[in-house]
């Protein structure tokens, strides 16, 4: 299989949230057209606490916005909204947030975690509420920088870190939250691309993924790409519109790798096949059609008329020989330079023998 491109993702960030304010450098658009699909997971790493619990209510993101202001930002809903212990969340457990949300390709800049008002942490048994300071109720803001290409879904991973997150304000007793959160990210997709010969049949490419479609037509010069498809190994289906004169075909064994383009190359759509009918007269008698094909003889035996009907005999020309049943004392007829055309049945007409 020959993989035209290669780009893997992997990132990790600190991001610590203070109350300062940046400066502001606007840009919006960096010349990427398409669609890409993001995930979002929360996780975290383990604490010193009985329980830690965050409310969340919102994930939003700006992509092709590199300002610090408050536009430009995008809702990810409706999430998996709710109150997750993160202390649950550990050891390589995580809750899904976002699934496979679409949004423009380009650079997401940013990703903002919304919490609601139901953020406590238990210690030593006892429930504390967490102060959330007041820049920051508007949302948790994490800077990320990375481009999102056309077709790829990416899934990004929150790790908070539950010790450095909380902070007992001094005599105050106040617990206030101001995380510190690891963010990373990683293809969660492949795309399959290829191009169906004869290029003017429009066709639909398609696989099944866990019982669900991914499908895609073919452009004027034949090409497809199948996008957003996780890692593993499929059946494409390639599908000629009806009335083309040609059938389905199917390419097996396509391995998807994420982070990568998978071109399974030129397929080229077979004519959809024909077939050759006739009737022996011979009362009584039985007899066989056959027909070489490709090196292999098909053959159909008469039924209780007589008649025959050899199948699925590709588009072409053939010699026909039908003979009759062993001991009959009768001769095989031969017919010579008998026409298929795809998608008709060839009728040799009745036959004495």
């Amino acid at each position: 299989m020959k993989i035209l491109k290669t780009s893997f993702l992997l990132f990790s960030a600190v991001i610590f949230f203070t109350l300062s304010n940046c400066s502001s450098d606007s840009s919006t658009g960096n010349g990427v057209e398409g669609t890409s699909f993001i995930s979002v997971r929360l996780s975290d790493e383990p604490g010193d606490f009985d329980n830690v619990f965050i409310d969340v209510q919102d994930v939003m993101v700006k992509v092709n916005d590199n300002s610090d202001g408050e536009s430009g930002w995008q809702s990810l809903g409706p999430i998996n909204a709710g109150v997750y212990d993160l202390l649950e969340l550990t050891g390589g457990i995580s809750v899904l947030l976002v699934d496979n949300f679409e949004v423009p390709s380009g650079m997401l800049n940013q990703i903002r975690l919304v919490l609601g008002n139901d953020n406590t942490v238990v210690i030593d048994g006892v429930t504390h509420d967490l102060q959330t300071p007041s820049a920051q109720q508007s949302g948790l803001k994490i800077k990320v920088n990375e481009t999102l290409d056309p077709g790829f879904t990416y899934e990004f991973l929150l790790d908070f870190t539950v010790d450095e997150s909380i902070v007992i304000a001094g005599d105050s007793g106040n617990i206030n939250l101001k995380p510190v959160i690891y963010a990373s990210a990683e293809y969660a997709s492949g795309i399959i691309e290829g191009m169906v010969s004869p290029s003017n049949i429009q066709a639909v490419a398609s696989i099944e993924v866990d019982g669900n479609i991914i499908s895609a037509y073919t452009d004027e010069e034949g090409v497809f790409n199948l996008n957003g498809v996780p890692q593993g190994t499929y059946d494409v289906t390639i599908n000629p519109a009806e009335g083309s004169g040609y059938t389905y075909t199917v390419v097996e064994g396509v391995e998807v790798i994420n982070g990568q383009y998978t071109d399974v190359g030129v397929i080229n759509l077979p004519l959809m096949p024909g077939s050759i009918a006739g009737t022996v007269l011979n009362e009584g008698l039985s007899a066989t059609a056959s027909v070489m094909v490709e090196g292999e003889m098909v053959s159909a035996s008469t039924d209780e008329l007589g008649t025959f009907l050899l199948e699925g005999i590709p588009a072409g020309i053939y010699n026909v020989y039908v003979a009759p049943e062993e001991g009959s004392g009768l001769e095989t007829s031969e017919f010579i330079e008998i026409e298929v055309i795809s998608g008709e049945t060839t009728n040799l007409g009745d036959i004495m023998l």
